[in-house]
C-alpha cells in the first residue's frame, strides 16, 4: 500500500477543478430559483456571490500556502485552535454537507436522464455515483483529466446562452428588482451554491506539484473566470426570457436556450446539464474522501479509515463517500439541500476567515508564500470581511434550515465525544 498521496496535480489540472466545481449543477439548477427572487436584477446577486466568494477565497490561498495539507479547512482550525472539538466539527459539516449535495445532484443527474431516455432516477443516480468512485479510486491523474473535459463541455453550454443572448441585449431593465434588495440578498443566499467548489481546491494539497505557489493562484483564477461568466450569463437569461418564466421553469437554461433555437437547443443544453452534474458528483467524491483521509491521518477518525491504495487513493475514504449518498439519494428538494449546504459552508467560512485573522496574531512568524492585501492595526481587512459577509448571509437562512444544520452539528458533537471517551481510540 502507498503511505502517501502522490503529487500528479498541476496548475492547469487544479484551476480546471475549481472552474469545474464551480460551474457545476448549481448554475444549471439555480439560476431558475434566484430570478424568481430578484428579478431581472438577478446578476447583481451572482456579483455579490462572486464578491463574498472573493473575500474567502483569498483567505483561503493565505492559509492553504502556510498549510497545504488534505483536510484542508480542519488542518486550518487545529492550527488556530488548540482543541479537539472545534476541528472535529469543521471537518464533520464538510463531510455532512457534501454527503447530502452528492445525493441531490446524483438525482439532478437522474432527472436529465429520465427526461433524455425515460430511465428510473434513482437506479441512474446511484450507478453514477458508484462508476464516478471507481474513477476517485483510480487515480487523480485519470480524475483530473476526465474533469477537464467535462468542464469544457460544461462552460461550452454557459457560453452558448451568453452568445444567445446577444441580439436580446437592452430589452429589459436590469435594475429591476422584483422584491427590493431583500430579494436581491436573499437570491445570493441561494446563488451562493453555484460558487461553492473554490475552496475544494484546498483539499487536494498533497496530490498537488508546488502547492505553496499553485493553489493560491488557482483559487484565484477559478472565482474570478466562473464570476465574469456567471454574471453574463444572468443578464443572457432574463433578456431572452422573462425573470417569472424563468423562475418557473424546472431546467431554466435548458429552456432559455429553446426559446431562442428551438427543441434542439433543449436537448442539446440537457445532455451538456448531465455533464455539469457528473462533474460536480466527481469532485465532490474526491473532496469527500480526502477531507476522511485527512482526519483519519491525524487521529480525529479511525486510523483505517486513512488506508490507500496501491495507486495512491484513500480507499476506505472513496468507499465511505460512495455508499452513504446513495443511502441519502432519496432526498430530492435541490432548492432545500443547496440552502442546508450553503448554512453549513457559510459557518465553516467563518472559521476559516476566523483562523486567517487568529494566526496573524498567534503566528506571524509562520511562512506565508501568499498575503492578503490591506492589513490595518494588524487586522487583515480581507478575512475581516469574509468573516462579516459569512455572519451576514447567515442571517437570511429560513429557522429550518438553521435548525436542520444545528441538529448535524450536535450529532457531530456526539460523534466526538463517543469516538474520544475513556477506553476509545481513534488513531486504531
Amino acid at each position: 500500500m502507498s503511505k502517501e498521496l502522490r503529487r500528479q496535480v498541476g496548475l492547469f489540472g487544479l484551476t480546471a477543478y475549481g472552474v469545474g466545481m464551480i460551474l457545476g449543477a448549481g448554475i444549471y439548477a439555480l439560476i431558475g430559483n434566484a430570478a424568481a427572487a430578484s428579478g431581472n436584477s438577478v446578476w447583481m446577486s451572482f456579483l455579490i456571490g462572486a464578491l463574498i466568494s472573493s473575500f474567502t477565497g483569498l483567505s483561503y490561498a493565505e492559509l492553504s500556502s502556510m498549510i497545504p495539507r488534505a483536510a484542508a479547512e480542519y488542518s486550518y482550525a487545529k492550527e488556530a485552535f488548540k482543541s479537539d472539538v472545534i476541528p472535529f466539527l469543521v471537518g464533520w459539516i464538510i463531510i455532512s454537507t457534501e454527503v447530502v449535495t452528492i445525493s441531490t445532484v446524483a438525482l439532478g443527474f437522474g432527472g436529465y436522464f429520465k427526461g433524455l431516455f425515460g430511465t428510473p432516477i434513482v437506479s441512474v443516480s446511484v450507478v453514477l455515483i458508484a462508476l464516478l468512485s471507481l474513477l476517485n479510486f483510480v487515480g487523480i491523474k485519470e480524475s483530473t483529466k476526465i474533469n477537464v473535459v467535462f468542464t469544457i463541455i460544461e462552460a461550452a453550454g454557459l457560453i452558448m446562452i451568453v452568445i444567445l443572448g446577444i441580439p436580446y441585449l437592452g430589452s429589459v431593465d436590469y435594475l429591476e428588482a422584483s422584491a427590493g434588495l431583500q430579494g436581491i440578498l436573499k437570491a445570493s443566499t441561494l446563488i451562493f451554491f453555484a460558487y461553492l467548489g473554490f475552496e475544494d481546491i484546498v483539499n487536494l494539497a498533497e496530490e498537488v506539484k508546488r502547492p505553496e505557489r499553485n493553489i493560491p493562484k488557482a483559487l484565484i483564477i477559478s472565482v474570478v473566470v466562473t464570476a465574469i461568466l456567471y454574471v453574463l450569463v444572468a443578464v443572457s437569461s432574463v433578456s431572452i426570457v422573462s425573470w417569472q418564466e424563468l423562475g418557473a421553469s424546472c431546467c431554466p437554461l435548458a429552456f432559455a436556450a429553446s426559446r431562442s433555437l428551438g427543441q434542439g437547443a433543449f436537448l442539446a443544453m440537457s445532455v451538456i446539464a448531465l455533464f455539469a452534474t457528473a462533474n460536480t458528483v466527481l469532485i465532490l467524491l474526491i473532496v469527500g474522501s480526502r477531507m476522511i483521509y485527512g482526519m483519519a491521518r491525524d487521529g480525529s477518525l479511525p486510523r483505517s479509515l486513512s488506508k490507500l491504495s496501491r495507486r495512491g487513493t484513500p480507499w476506505v475514504g472513496i468507499l465511505i463517500v460512495m455508499v452513504l449518498p446513495c443511502v441519502f439519494v432519496l432526498i430530492g428538494n435541490i432548492g432545500f439541500v443547496a440552502e442546508i449546504t450553503n448554512f453549513g459552508t457559510f459557518t465553516i467560512f467563518a472559521f476559516v476567515n476566523f483562523s486567517a485573522i487568529w494566526l496573524r496574531y498567534k503566528k506571524p512568524e509562520i511562512r506565508r508564500p501568499f498575503k492578503t492585501p490591506i492589513t490595518i492595526a494588524k487586522i487583515p481587512i480581507i478575512p475581516l470581511l469574509g468573516l462579516l459577509s459569512s455572519g451576514l448571509m447567515v442571517t437570511q437562512f429560513r429557522l429550518d434550515i438553521i435548525a436542520l444544520s444545528a441538529l448535524i452539528i450536535l450529532i457531530g458533537i456526539i460523534v466526538q465525544r463517543i469516538l474520544k471517551k475513556p477506553g476509545s481510540n481513534p488513531r486504531e
